[in-house]
């Protein structure tokens, strides 16, 4: 679907990668926001797009904000990993259970695209680089289950009812607003810059994508006719391990501390200790990232400091 033109309703709008999607489609769209603003910010919500504040539960606040519409990207979710080993229901509730709302009012409302944002973690402990056909997907965290279950609701809506449905699923995705491993080894190091604590080994070795690549290839995978699968990964073609991560934080700030490792593998229970994905699905129709994994690190480092 070119999207030039269309009314387009993004869940989680406020939120890190939903406020930057917003801001890529605002010059060239209607753009509703809908975000309970939990974790998101009305600051991100850049003039001209409607703010529509509401639980992402709530079937008819959500079926009013998508009524005309004619695209959804379904980002709204709860994306702390670790929360899910201590609270076992929030993923299923502020996840799943949301997913099947957000697709009831779709269905209802009669909006011709559905893009859902799933996630690396589906995979779970999966060789690498892991391309979309793998299975039998057995993720290893909560998170990864809720973000499972919705991808299941969105290809049982698009076989039963014919929508259009895109799911992406993102590697670690990183930039000024976001959270994870760079601002908090920036907040670390600036309360004390001698010592920086790494979860794990440091030698967990993930893909790191920048937030404006990942929006890049969202938007190019719904408009493109190029994109004629459900499923996308959307990464680097690389890896960075959490040390290297570190090294490249504490040049950001001009620090020099030395690191104290927790040992172990994982950094926390369901953390998976090395992914990447394979993106050459994506890269056929023509899209690319702009960015390896390091450089997505260095340049999040930049923006959460301000020197960028």
């Amino acid at each position: 679907m070119e999207l030039s033109g269309k009314t387009v309703a993004v869940t989680g709008g406020a939120g890190f990668i939903g406020g930057r999607l917003v801001e890529t489609l605002i010059d060239r769209n209607e753009v509703r926001v809908v975000d309970d603003l939990s974790a998101g910010d009305c600051g991100y919500v850049p003039e001209g797009a409607s703010l529509h504040v509401s639980d992402i539960l709530d079937y008819d606040a959500v079926h009013d904000a998508f009524d005309g519409a004619d695209a959804v990207f379904h980002l709204a979710a709860n994306p702390d990993v670790r929360s899910g080993a201590e609270e076992t229901r929030v993923h299923m509730e502020q996840n799943a259970e949301a997913t099947n709302v957000v697709l009831d009012a779709v269905r209802d409302a009669d909006v011709d695209v559905f893009a859902f944002a799933s996630s690396s973690t589906v995979y779970g402990e999966a060789p690498t680089p892991t391309p979309e056909t793998y299975g039998p997907l057995e993720p290893i965290s909560l998170y990864g289950a809720s973000k499972l279950a919705g991808e299941g609701l969105c290809t049982a809506y698009e076989g039963t009812f014919g929508l259009e449905t895109y799911v992406y699923r993102f590697a670690n995705v990183v930039g000024g607003r976001g959270h994870g491993v760079v601002p908090d080894f920036v907040r670390k190091l600036n309360d004390d810059p001698s010592t920086l604590e790494i979860l794990g080994n440091g030698r967990q070795r993930k893909s790191y994508t920048h937030v404006t690549d990942c929006v890049d290839g969202m938007v190019h995978v719904v408009e493109s006719d190029a994109c004629d699968e459900t499923f996308y990964n959307i990464g680097t073609q690389d890896t960075v391990s959490v040390t290297r991560i570190a090294e490249v934080v504490a040049d950001t700030v001009d620090a020099e501390p030395e690191f104290e490792y927790t040992g172990g593998e994982r950094g926390w229970k369901g953390d998976v200790p090395r992914m990447r994905l394979d993106v050459s699905r994506l890269c056929a129709t023509g899209w690319e990232p702009s960015h390896d994994s390091e450089d997505s690190v260095r340049r999040a480092a930049e923006e959460v400091t301000g020197k960028r």
